[in-house]
């Protein structure tokens, strides 16, 4: 977090920012080599673009996305074929005359992001929640590809198959 507060040079001595191979991480992925040839092509004009995060569970593909400030009508989640689209708008806030922006890095506009499922996904089940700014979208597999559980036979089982019965028949016979 970001404060704007004054400081002593003695005070920026003892401040000095430690290496954060993380925050140099998110730097380097976010350069944009074109910014300087194009000024007018900015990370800030780029609009906003979610991050999602997508996982396979035993019965179901689920995708999680911060939509923080996108209302439920500005959202739009269409599944055609094996191709989850998710699409929608945040709208700017309103910027005050004579106020004193420091920093203005929130982004806004309209977003537009796909996926192609696997095969087996059961369209008719599929659930979607917007709460407190998380979408939730869970797709369910179909019953016939998820995975079955596998049994192993025990040697006694293998050898009744073999000899039609158990021991105590075949005695008695």
């Amino acid at each position: 977090m970001e404060n704007l507060v004054r400081q002593t040079g003695q005070q920026r001595e003892l401040m000095q920012p430690q290496l954060d191979p993380f925050r140099l991480m998110r730097q380097l992925m976010n350069w944009e080599p074109f910014t300087g040839m194009f000024p007018s092509v900015s990370s800030e004009s780029m609009g906003f673009t979610p991050r999602f995060e997508v996982k396979e569970t035993k019965d179901a593909y689920v995708f999680k996305a911060d939509l923080p400030g996108v209302k439920e009508e500005n959202l739009d989640i269409t599944l055609t074929g094996n191709r989850l689209a998710v699409s929608g708008h945040r709208e700017a806030e309103q910027r005050v005359d004579g106020d004193t922006y420091y920093t203005y890095e929130r982004s806004y506009g309209s977003f537009s992001r796909s996926f192609t499922l696997p095969e087996g996904v059961d369209a008719d089940n599929v659930s979607a929640d917007l709460k407190s700014g998380v979408l939730t979208v869970s797709i369910p597999k179909r019953p016939e590809h998820q995975p079955k559980k596998i049994s192993l036979k025990s040697v006694g089982e293998k050898v009744k198959a073999l000899f039609g019965g158990n021991k105590k028949d075949t005695d008695q016979a």
